[in-house]
C-alpha cells in the first residue's frame, strides 16, 4: 500500500535574497533551491549569470517579483579573468579550445586596447546565450552546430579596470550597462591584442544599488533554522533605494492604493523631483508601490504593494 504524505503548503514570503551564486549551478536551479528552502508561494530572479560564474543574484520573493524588472535594467558590475592565448567555443571555461596563440604583452599594451572598449560599444550576442530565435535559445542551435547570424546591440562599458595582468592572465573591473556579455568583452580584448582570450573566472559584485555586503551562499541558508529564514531577506524596498521616497497620509494612501491619481502640488508644496518614486504610508512607513511624479505635482500609481506585508 502506497503512503501518501500530506503536500508542504507554501507560504507567503516578501523580499530579496541577495545570494551569493556558487560555480556550477544555472540562475533557475539556485533560484528553485531557495523557493524551497523558504517554503515560498512566490518568486523570480532578476536576470541571469552564466553557470561557471559566480557572485551577486538577488533573488525576488512574493511582492518582490513586481520590481525585478528594475534590476534587469540595472547597471551591474563585475570582476573577471581573461586567459589570453587561447580562444574556445564559448568564450569561457566551459567550452572547447579552438585556437591557441603565444602571450606577450605590457601592460602599456593592455591600457591601450581597454581605452577602445571603455563608452558606448556594439556588442554581438554570442551565439551560446539565451537570446530566443523562432522561441528557442541561441545556445541550442550552437550545440547543433548551427551558427545563426545576429544582429549587434549597443551596450555601454562605464568603466574598465586593469586590476592585474601576470600573463596569460589578465585580471578586469567591469561596470557596464544592462545586455552586456562580459564573456564577449574578453573574447574582444583578446583579439584586440593579438593574440585572442576567454573568460577563465566571472564573478559579479553589483547589481544596481544592491552589493555582496550581508549576501548568503545556498549552503548558508540552507543551515540557518527554518523558521528564520525570512528574516535573511533584504525588505522589497532594497530594490527601489536610488528612487525618491514620497510619503502620503492615510487618506491620500487609501487612494492612492485604489489607483487613483492625485493631485498633491496644494496639500504637498514640497515635492521631490519630477520622475519616478516610491511611496510610504506616512503613519506606518508602509511601502505602497512605486509612481511616476509629473512636475505639475499629479502623482499616477504605476505598481502598487499589497499593504499585507
Amino acid at each position: 500500500m502506497a503512503t501518501h504524505f500530506p503536500k508542504r503548503v507554501r507560504v507567503p514570503v516578501n523580499g530579496v535574497l541577495l545570494l551569493d551564486k556558487a560555480a556550477g549551478h544555472s540562475s533557475n536551479d539556485v533560484l528553485i533551491k531557495a523557493k524551497r528552502l523558504l517554503n515560498a508561494m512566490k518568486a523570480g530572479h532578476t536576470g541571469t549569470l552564466d553557470p561557471f560564474a559566480t557572485g551577486l543574484l538577488p533573488l525576488c520573493f512574493g511582492e518582490a517579483t513586481k520590481f525585478a524588472q528594475d534590476l534587469l535594467e540595472a547597471d551591474k558590475t563585475y570582476e573577471t579573468v581573461v586567459h589570453l592565448g587561447q580562444v574556445t567555443t564559448t568564450g569561457d571555461t566551459e567550452g572547447e579550445i579552438t585556437a591557441t596563440a603565444g602571450v606577450s604583452v605590457t601592460r602599456e599594451q593592455v591600457e591601450a586596447v581597454l581605452a577602445q572598449f571603455r563608452g558606448p560599444i556594439l556588442q554581438v550576442p554570442p551565439m551560446y546565450s539565451a537570446l530566443k530565435r523562432d522561441g528557442k535559445p541561441l545556445y541550442e542551435y550552437a550545440r547543433a552546430g548551427v551558427t545563426l547570424e545576429r544582429e549587434a546591440r549597443a551596450v555601454t562599458i562605464h568603466t574598465l579596470e586593469l586590476l592585474e595582468l601576470t600573463s596569460p592572465l589578465l585580471t578586469l573591473r567591469v561596470k557596464c550597462s544592462k545586455g552586456t556579455y562580459i564573456r564577449v568583452l574578453g573574447e574582444e580584448i583578446g583579439a584586440a591584442l593579438g593574440c585572442g582570450g576567454h573568460l577563465q573566472a566571472l564573478r559579479r559584485t553589483v547589481v544596481g544599488s544592491l552589493t555582496l555586503d550581508g549576501a548568503v551562499t545556498l549552503e548558508g541558508l540552507a543551515e540557518v533554522e527554518e523558521s528564520q529564514r525570512a528574516a535573511t531577506l533584504a525588505p522589497v524596498d532594497a530594490l527601489l533605494s536610488t528612487f525618491p521616497e514620497l510619503r502620503l497620509n492615510d487618506d491620500f494612501a487609501q487612494r492612492f492604493l485604489h489607483g487613483q491619481r492625485l493631485a498633491l502640488a496644494k496639500e504637498m508644496p514640497v515635492l521631490p523631483q519630477a520622475g519616478r518614486v516610491r511611496v510610504y504610508r506616512d503613519t506606518d512607513n508602509v511601502l505602497l508601490g512605486t509612481a511616476q511624479l509629473a512636475e505639475y505635482g499629479v502623482l499616477a500609481p504605476e505598481r502598487l504593494v499589497s499593504t499585507s506585508i
